[in-house]
């Protein structure tokens, strides 16, 4: 560990990974960007999903200011977000197998859209498997994981794939196995998560190169402005009437 405070120690472990993923995974950000705006502008629709914390990051494209207007949250019940009771039951529904295609099947995902997965470890089964029955209608997946996770622990979809293996773009986040950043020889266990931190990070990332990727082609971004700003609200809603047809969080 560095000198300082843990609080110091955390901050200084959460900007190394933000450097590596912006060194490293460059390629694949443009590339990410580059699908999503192709989708765009050829009439297709956006998701993005995660599980439990992972649909944090999922959760901050959606209906936000500076955002895509565009990207959807796909929502299964009970593994979205860590609000259902008991919490552990959202962990169990991530190893149920068939619930990722029971979802699709009901949602309106279809054929030239695009489908964000966000998985840390990516080893279970309904990411794998949402990745698998996604890209099997048509779909094309980016996958948002920790590739270290594919070597270092066993896969728990029936295929013994991960995430990693069913994307057409992987974006790999670099957290380590156990995302904890810090250890202390008072605390019997690693704390201090950042995974959150960097997997938002990477996909604010890509939501920007995807409106100047939008803009260079002399499409505007169907982006949200703020409605704490004034003119927001009407800036939202005729963005929102313009692009209805491929909006689902607004009735």
């Amino acid at each position: 560990m560095s000198d300082g405070t843990p609080a110091d120690q955390f901050f200084d472990a959460a900007i190394g990974l933000l450097h590596r993923v912006r060194e490293e995974e460059s390629a694949a950000i443009a590339a990410a960007g580059t699908l999503l705006a192709d989708t765009v502008e050829a009439g297709g629709r956006l998701f993005a999903f995660g599980a439990g914390h992972s649909s944090l990051a999922a959760q901050d494209v959606v209906y936000r200011a500076g955002g895509l207007a565009l990207m959807n949250l796909l929502p299964v019940p009970g593994a979205v977000g860590v609000d259902v009771v008991p919490a552990t039951l959202g962990s169990a529904l991530e190893r149920v197998d068939g619930l990722a295609s029971a979802v699709l099947d009901t949602s309106p995902v279809r054929a030239g859209d695009v489908l964000v997965i966000i998985s840390l470890s990516g080893r279970n089964a309904l990411p794998v498997e949402m990745a698998m029955a996604a890209r099997g209608r048509g779909v094309r997946v980016i996958g948002v994981t920790s590739v270290a996770y594919a070597a270092q622990t066993s896969s728990r979809h029936g295929s013994g794939t991960y995430l990693r293996d069913h994307c057409d773009i992987v974006l790999d986040s670099k957290i380590a196995v156990g995302d904890a950043e810090l250890t202390l020889d008072t605390i019997p266990a690693p704390f201090a998560p950042a995974s959150t931190v960097v997997t938002t990070a990477l996909l604010q990332a890509v939501m920007a190169t995807t409106a100047q990727t939008l803009a260079a082609r002399g499409v505007e971004p169907p982006l949200l402005r703020s409605g704490n700003v004034d003119g927001g609200h009407d800036w939202n809603t005729r963005i929102m009437d313009e692009y209805r047809d491929r909006i689902f969080y607004r009735r």
